[in-house]
């Protein structure tokens, strides 16, 4: 193969290698090795992240035993959990474009690579990492932290933070408990966002099999960054590169994967926006099309009070495709440049306490939902997996807020009372700007009975409870959602995929010649140009 930097004009191409080698890269190895770039989202903010300048040192060893020379380089990586509830969530997704771009600045604009490992854990890290592998298409893998290990149960932890929402409990009561559910430095132990597009990662065929949920802080988890680092000097020698990879058989092997471990509904905007980098369409409809005939083989928290690290132990997300292969695309390449037919063939079978049959399974069909109706024209999403069925046949009383905030000064006020449809709105992608995770509104909903929470902003992967979001047309652009007043009767019908708001035609009409769109400051900066750039939650929240 010729290197990428030899590609360059010989007086470039000598003071490319002479800045290299001022930074420390070996002047044989600029001679004679592919370069490989460790792009890497290592801070000491972000628990899921935190292992990632370790396990970075392990994929440079893989590389250097592979005959390649590995030079890292950094991007940015938020904490949802930390940017959780106040404004700083605004900035959680709009920085999956952050991550995108500044990969592609470093690596394309660089122009000396030829080959890549991505390494990120969290929530719109590993989007962001995946997109950018799709839009520069050099031979890639990726890798995460892996999560970290619970000591106690997920309804433990669920019950503590209700206590304190309570006023049973004190500050250091919370924080102390809540170390034995995350016990240390790794991504949380549940199936939320961070795990759901790891496992992922795996469906797409841009990960070592089993390596997204090989717990954090193991040698099994060095091991297989290690492993990682040898496995992309493969994909440069045959040059196997994502968009080879990741097509749309894959996409569809992975939206299987998605129904049928009940995942984070934020897939449904990561993957279309991934899709889209490669060239390809995928519509929610075509979620739909494969959720209606998944079953749910697992019930792993939210689903359940099982966390990720069990379902790793009992087979983990090989076993889950192994018992999948049916219905799955399995000719589809990877990057261990084996077919996912050869990978599942190896495949043990899983636990059946915990990864269950096609003729036995946790639930038939829909673990995620897209519903349609009056409310959501072109659509609304919800984890039906996660929904107890008490609430899946849902009329409630509209209580309408324009914001996060104003929705928690009225829990605060305790105005939010049983059989309420809490509406939180302008919280979409341009609204809020920037499509707020709501996940604290769901914590606190869960404390009062038969409610439900209807919102064009977006959920946390560990959400659960009757909460309806992704919601489109939002509020921002017109859409019904903006003329719910309190006091409306709203129906939902997860059985049917409904969601209506019972108001007439006639009435919904005069509504909407007299609104106006809630006015807010404009934002500066990042914001700012988000808000005029971006796509509806339904084509992923891309930029125009």
């Amino acid at each position: 193969m010729i290197r990428a930097i030899d590609k360059l004009e010989p007086f470039q191409k000598a003071i490319s290698k002479a800045h290299l080698a001022s930074a420390g890269v070996s002047m044989d190895a600029l001679d004679t090795k592919p370069l490989i770039a460790v792009a890497n989202s290592w801070n000491e903010i972000c628990p899921g992240h935190e292992p990632l300048r370790q396990l970075a040192a392990e994929v440079k060893k893989g590389i250097l035993e592979a005959g390649g020379e590995p030079v890292e380089f950094n991007t940015v990586a938020m904490c949802d959990g930390i940017a959780q509830g106040h404004s700083g969530m605004r900035y959680c997704l709009p920085h999956r474009e952050i991550i995108t771009d500044s990969a592609e600045a470093m690596i394309v604009g660089e122009g000396v690579f030829d080959g890549v490992v991505y390494m990120g854990s969290c929530d719109k890290i590993v989007p962001g990492m995946l997109n950018a592998a799709a839009r520069i298409d050099l031979p890639s893998i990726v890798v995460t932290a892996g999560p970290c290990f619970a000591k106690i149960k997920p309804n433990e932890s669920k019950e503590l933070r209700q206590r304190f929402l309570r006023g049973e409990i004190t500050e250091r009561d919370v924080i102390e408990g809540t170390l034995k559910y995350y016990t240390g430095p790794g991504v949380c132990p549940f199936l939320g966002t961070a795990n759901t597009m790891g496992a992922l990662c795996e469906a797409l065929g841009m990960m070592l099999p089993g390596g997204s949920l090989i717990p954090s802080s193991t040698s099994m988890r060095r091991f297989s960054a290690r492993e990682s680092g040898r496995a992309v000097m493969k994909l440069v020698e045959k040059q196997l590169t994502p968009s080879k990879i990741m097509t749309k058989e894959a996409l569809e092997n992975t939206i299987t994967l998605l129904a049928a471990i009940g995942g984070s509904l934020n897939a449904l905007i990561h993957l279309p926006a991934l899709a889209a980098e490669l060239g390809l369409e995928l519509d929610w409809d075509d979620f739909s099309k494969i959720t209606a005939k998944t079953p749910v083989l697992t019930d792993i928290v939210p689903n359940g009070n099982r966390t990720v690290v069990d379902l790793h132990y009992a087979g983990g997300i090989p076993a889950v495709m192994k018992e999948l292969r049916s219905v799955l695309h399995t000719n589809v390449l990877t990057v261990t440049g084996k077919t996912l037919g050869e990978i599942l063939e190896k495949a043990e079978e899983g636990d059946r306490e915990i990864i269950r049959t096609m003729e036995e399974p946790v639930s038939r069909a829909d673990g995620i939902q897209v519903l349609y109706g009056n409310l959501a024209p072109e659509g609304a999403l919800v984890k039906t997996s996660a929904v107890p069925e008490k609430v899946r046949v849902f009329t409630g009383t509209a209580k309408v807020y324009n914001s996060e905030d104003e929705c928690y000064a009225a829990f605060r006020e305790r105005k939010i009372k049983e059989g309420d449809a809490v509406i939180v709105r302008y919280e979409g992608p341009k609204g809020g700007p920037g499509m707020k995770e709501l996940h604290r509104i769901t914590e606190i909903i869960k404390g009062i009975p038969r409610t439900a929470v209807i919102t064009d902003g977006r959920f946390s992967g560990a959400s659960g409870g009757l909460s309806i979001g992704y919601l489109c047309p939002e509020a921002a652009d017109g859409g019904p959602i903006a003329l719910v007043e309190e006091g409306d009767s709203i129906f939902v019908d997860l059985s049917q995929g409904l969601i209506q708001l019972q108001v007439s035609e006639e009435e919904l009409k005069k509504r909407r010649e007299q609104w106006k769109a809630v006015e807010r400051k404009e934002e500066k900066g990042l914001l700012g140009r988000y808000a005029r750039a971006v796509s509806t939650a339904r084509k992923g929240a891309t930029l125009r």
